[in-house]
């Protein structure tokens, strides 16, 4: 018989074509893991918390890596805090805005949804519930914001959806 240069491969070598297949299976399934800034009155920190305890689980869809800040800016020049926050804008992909009864009256939730706009970024507002807040600042409706429900999926296809269209 001719030399083939074919050998049947030994059992470590498929164990490892296994274990790289598997990984880039894996890889292939999962959507890109996004920058997102996440906007929302103070009020809510508990409620965002729990946005991001879910994007952190292991067995949820929802991934991304949080630009948001985790806490408020020890200061009262407003302008010192916009840039602050402007900078976080500007390293995510994506804001997400968390809607509820305190958002419209938050100081900062309207500035920060206009600003990520005029800096290129995608907004999504999101809420608990079957609807969205009666009130909710002006930029949702006067810039088009799309309001989804709070629901992990949906989260996750908005924010890949919006970032996609942004890039």
């Amino acid at each position: 018989m001719g030399g083939t240069g074919w050998r049947p491969l030994d059992r470590s070598e498929l164990e490892a074509l296994e274990r790289l297949a598997r990984e880039r299976l894996r890889g292939a399934a999962q959507p890109t893991k996004r920058n997102v800034f996440i906007s929302f009155a103070a009020e809510d920190m508990n409620e965002v918390n729990l946005l991001r305890a879910q994007a952190k689980n292991e067995n949820s869809d929802l991934e991304f890596n949080d630009w948001s800040l985790k806490e408020p800016f020890e200061s009262s020049k407003a302008e010192y805090i916009m840039r602050g926050i402007r900078e976080r804008i500007r390293q995510s992909s994506v804001t997400l805005c968390y809607l509820s009864e305190n958002t419209a009256k938050s100081r900062w939730v309207d500035w920060e949804m206009r600003e990520s706009v005029k800096l290129g970024k995608a907004v999504i507002g999101v809420h608990k519930g079957d609807r969205p807040p009666r009130n909710m600042p002006k930029a949702v409706k006067e810039l088009g914001i799309e309001v989804i429900p709070w629901r992990t999926a949906e989260i996750t296809k908005a924010i890949d959806k919006a970032a996609r269209q942004r890039e």
